[in-house]
């Protein structure tokens, strides 16, 4: 039981960095950013180059890595999705294209071949006789101390006034003096940095290969339509229920892992039942940040 729970805290953690990051876009742009699991791959893969390739230490590869992504998810942004930002179907398939076209590029550069990140800081720790990897529980820091500062973020700063407002209502917050475009970009901005954050903290746990992007693209899908498209909080919620249901079929229905998605997206269906608009399915309202 132990172990479960310690799998799926990590494994929650890394699923709600990634599906905040989601619904922050959607629920201030209305945009559907299927690239954005993505932008988590490049920063993985980012990370190995610098340090495996360049032999950079983990430091500098991380402050040129994150920066570097944070500014592509911007500058994909401004000049691919938002002047079909009012085409919901133009940006999925905008979105696929650009996840596609990082998925070759990562495929020309690296090959096929599987890759890995050295551990930051090997070693274990012996938790309730349980062996906890430094690494897992260095994640579990670094998701709880992400989550504090975005909190803080929305609900402490005029940043985050702007980024609520424009959500509640864009022409409304427009009337008050915000600036709506370039709110949405800073949150575009947030939420690509989001990705890197976490691929940051799994890149030592997770295998590298240039189609990594699509399974956690999945899961963030089903995370943020249980949780209520929008809603950060449901999304927290949603990424450590999806996270619990995975767990426990990789360690106790070992024989049945290749259908997580399937059973992942039985829980969603069964939620969707008893509230169709998800555990927190109000269109983005304040509580939700």
């Amino acid at each position: 039981m132990e172990l479960v729970i310690i799998l799926t805290l990590v494994r929650g953690g890394i699923y709600t960095l990634l599906a905040i990051g989601f619904s922050l876009i959607y629920g201030n742009a209305r945009v559907i950013n299927l690239a954005h699991t993505a932008f988590f791959m490049v920063a993985i893969y980012g990370l190995y180059y610098f340090t495996r390739q360049l032999g950079l230490g983990i430091i500098p590869a991380i402050a040129i890595t994150l920066p570097a992504v944070t500014l592509l998810g911007i500058l994909a942004y401004r000049f691919l999705i938002n002047p079909i930002r009012m085409h919901p179907g133009a940006v999925l398939l905008m979105t696929v294209a650009l996840a596609m076209v990082f998925e070759e590029l990562m495929l020309e550069f690296f090959t096929s071949q599987y890759q890995s990140v050295y551990s930051y800081i090997p070693g274990y720790q012996e938790i309730l006789g349980v062996r906890v990897l430094n690494q897992h529980l260095l994640t579990l820091g670094v998701v709880v101390a992400v989550i504090i500062i975005v909190r803080l973020i929305l609900t402490k700063t005029k940043l985050g006034v702007a980024v609520r407002a424009t959500a509640d209502d864009a022409e409304v917050a427009s009337l008050m003096g915000i600036s709506v475009p370039r709110t949405l970009m800073i949150t575009m901005g947030i939420a690509t940095a989001l990705a890197g954050v976490a691929a940051i903290t799994v890149a030592p746990l997770w295998t590298i290969y240039p189609n990594m992007w699509t399974p956690p693209l999945v899961m963030v899908m089903v995370i943020v339509v249980l949780g209520g498209l929008g809603s950060v909080k449901g999304s927290i919620i949603g990424a450590f229920i999806i996270a619990l249901v995975e767990t426990l079929i990789i360690t106790q229905l070992s024989r049945y892992i290749y259908l997580t998605t399937v059973f992942a997206t039985v829980v969603m269906a069964v939620v969707l039942v008893v509230r169709p608009g998800g555990l927190f399915g109000v269109m983005f309202e304040e509580e939700k940040l």
